[in-house]
């Protein structure tokens, strides 16, 4: 301390530097024993390595198998899988060549990964991966975010491909006492040891081929997602119908419960072996009648063997049949809409067809809406089926009387005890007389509800002299003359609605019969 204040020589001052400069050097200094353990750490990467690539290659061989044997089953995720296995095989290449990369820097152009001699050295990595030059530890960062996101979505266990997620990840973080935010590529290898950081590239290549081996795992799988495992199986024979017209064919498509609709079975029936590539029956029966038919099917067996299951069927061949109804009676009405149900048994609507003489004939949804023509000429109805295979064929020919409408009833709408109609059945009151407007006439029988349009009528009154007093009406409503002349009625005293003109849907006018109405 007594010196402290003497001015040093330049020799001392020397010591003082290079006494720094090896204090830092040993605070810098990586021991053998660490570097050792990087190189067992490497050799056991590269060693678990050569394992997942074995792994995932059995995985390869799987699917390239399974899609040369069945290639509309297993094609879409062979393919798949061979796009996994090109991003993985690009990324370890890129890795492996970044590992090269470093070890040349530390140890010259002959430099190998498997032998660093420089291991201790912490410049080569910083250089290779921090060069914002060649930004090989940004285009690595990035590569792998690319790989991440196209591996990801195809693992399907969620815990899996969250452990993935996390494993690949390459979002900056905080390190030591720090509270900023570095890069990825900086924390990993800024100031590394040359063997540290192609530990830390073997490191990475395993988490892709383990990504890699996950993400083809879950693609084999899906393979076989779809497949049905039973403990017994049954032949089944499933006919479009039990019920066939005589002309028309039969269809039936017989399978396995849970067949594989890509591997079919060979189909037997009646002893003839089906030459189609599918499962489908058919042929055209040509009398009708009760029928039966019976065969099995031959399942191969992984070991090579065959399977055979029996079956059996029926089916019921009948004459054309159609049923044709008119839901109003058995007649339809001229120049009006006829509600008519048009079906064939066996046969969905849409396959139905019909056509009509004397008039048209309209489908409505599964209702059918006849209107014939000309009274008193019969309406023939023709019914066509179009069976499955697109064949057409008539099945029935029913022929309809075609009537005139009769005529409607007129009446006085009232508003006695509601909405009423009065034909003259009782006497009326006054108060519902003069609230009348008008008349109408209508067919309301319980079988036809057809509104007819009044186009005029005649009120008959009576003087004391018994004098007939007619008075003419404004179309269907009571003239101002009728309205004041059913004031001056009194109690008993009747009138006359005549000369009612009426004309309905079928444009017929006509003459209807006259109201006779008792004042109460």
């Amino acid at each position: 301390m007594s010196q402290s204040g003497r001015r040093l020589s330049p020799r001392q001052k020397m010591i003082n530097l290079m006494y720094i400069v090896l204090t830092a050097m040993l605070a810098l200094n990586v021991s053998s024993d660490v570097l050792n353990g990087f190189t067992q750490v490497q050799d056991g990467l590269s060693h678990t390595n050569d394992n997942f690539r074995q792994r995932n290659d059995a995985v390869y061989a799987a699917l390239e198998k399974a899609a040369a044997n069945n290639p509309e089953k297993a094609g879409v995720w062979h393919s798949r899988a061979a796009a996994v296995r090109a991003a993985s095989s690009a990324l370890c290449d890129k890795i492996d060549s970044l590992k090269y990369a470093i070890v040349r820097k530390a140890d010259g152009p002959d430099g190998n990964p498997d032998r660093i001699d420089n291991r201790e050295n912490l410049e080569a990595s910083s250089v290779v991966m921090l060069s914002p030059v060649s930004g090989n530890g940004a285009g690595l960062r990035k590569q792998l975010d690319e790989f991440r996101s196209f591996v990801s979505p195809m693992i399907g266990d969620s815990l899996t491909r969250a452990g993935v997620e996390a494993m690949l990840s390459t979002a900056p973080r905080r390190t030591g006492a720090t509270d900023a935010l570095r890069s990825w590529e900086v924390v990993k290898f800024e100031n590394q040891p040359v063997v540290a950081a192609v530990a830390l590239l073997s490191k990475l290549q395993n988490d892709v081929l383990y990504a890699e081996g996950e993400a083809i795992a879950s693609l084999a799988s899906a393979v076989d997602a779809g497949d049905v495992r039973v403990n017994e199986l049954n032949a089944f024979v499933i006919p479009e119908s039990r019920y066939v017209m005589k002309g028309n064919p039969y269809r039936a498509e017989i399978v396995l419960a849970a067949v594989d609709t890509t591997a079919r079975p060979a189909v037997v029936v009646d002893g003839r072996r089906l030459d189609s590539a599918g499962s489908t029956y058919s042929f055209v029966p040509s009398k009708s009648g009760s029928y039966s038919y019976k065969g099995y099917l031959e399942m191969p067996r992984p070991d090579g063997t065959t399977s055979r299951h029996d079956f059996t069927a029926d089916y019921v061949v009948m004459d054309p049949v159609a049923t044709v109804s008119a839901t109003m009676m058995n007649v339809l009405y001229a120049g009006i809409d006829n509600p008519v149900e048009i079906s064939v048994p066996g046969l969905p609507q849409s396959s139905v067809s019909a056509t009509m003489t004397n008039g048209s004939l309209v489908r409505s949804g599964d209702k059918w809406m006849a209107r014939p023509q000309t009274a008193g000429k019969e309406a023939t109805i023709s019914v066509s089926a179009t069976n499955p295979d697109g064949h057409a064929s008539q099945v029935a020919s029913i022929d309809f009387k075609v009537r005139r409408l009769p005529d409607p009833t007129a009446y006085i709408p009232v508003a006695d005890n509601g909405s009423a109609r009065f034909r003259g059945e009782r006497p009326l009151t006054k108060a519902s007389l003069m609230n009348a407007s008008g008349i109408g006439a209508a067919i309301d029988d319980g079988v036809l509800d057809i509104e007819f349009r009044i186009l005029g009528f005649e009120t008959v009154f009576f003087d004391s002299m018994g004098n007939a007093i007619p008075e003419v009406s404004d179309g269907a409503s009571f003239s101002r003359r009728q309205k004041e002349s059913f004031r001056r009625l009194t109690r008993g005293k009747r009138f006359y609605i005549s000369r009612i003109k009426a004309v309905g849907p079928d444009g017929v006018e006509r003459t209807l019969s006259p109201l006779e109405i008792t004042v109460n």
